[in-house]
């Protein structure tokens, strides 16, 4: 394991938001998106128990954990995408993943969580292929102050967050 700890904490760099989205980068991330549960559960499925249960860095959670916060996250993404779609840039309820990583669920064996992904990606890529306007909707996050965040940004990240947890799982190997 690389003793880096910018490498070990972000293994496919920061996310840098876009300045310009083009429909190709959404078509392309969209792709991703499409594909990433299973390419998310063959990486999840090939690691040990031991693997499972030790941090991919110092002071970093565990594989196990890596796995069921990306079932968290992205169950929240379809909701505030749902939210996007059908109001007029609401304020999304922020939550707090550092302690949500902590509950009892996230000792539950990992298909619970790799099973959710798979449903979850299913409907969601469904309404990601169906948007017509990604920069004239979206949302407000509280914890960003009242910077709108347009659904072809928020999708860039979706995309990089992807890659990142993955690449977690992957140092755990």
């Amino acid at each position: 394991m690389s003793t880096d700890l910018s490498s070990l904490q972000y293994p496919v760099g920061k996310f840098v938001k876009p300045e310009t989205v083009t429909p190709a980068m959404i078509q392309e991330w969209i792709a991703y998106l499409e594909k990433f549960p299973q390419v998310f559960r063959q990486t999840a499925e090939s690691l040990s128990a031991k693997q499972l249960d030790s941090p991919y860095r110092p002071d970093g959670w565990t594989g196990r954990q890596v796995i069921h916060h990306i079932a968290d996250s992205h169950m929240n993404a379809y909701v505030r995408f749902k939210l996007s779609l059908t109001e007029d840039f609401p304020t999304i309820k922020p939550y707090m993943e550092d302690r949500w990583a902590t509950l009892p669920d996230s000792k539950l064996p990992i298909e619970v969580s790799l099973r959710i992904l798979e449903d979850v990606h299913t409907r969601w890529v469904c309404i990601l292929k169906d948007i017509k306007d990604w920069e004239n909707q979206g949302y407000y996050h509280p914890e960003f102050g009242t910077v709108k965040n347009p659904l072809g940004k928020v999708l860039a990240l979706y995309h990089w967050h992807s890659r990142h947890h993955l690449g977690h799982l992957e140092l755990l190997k």
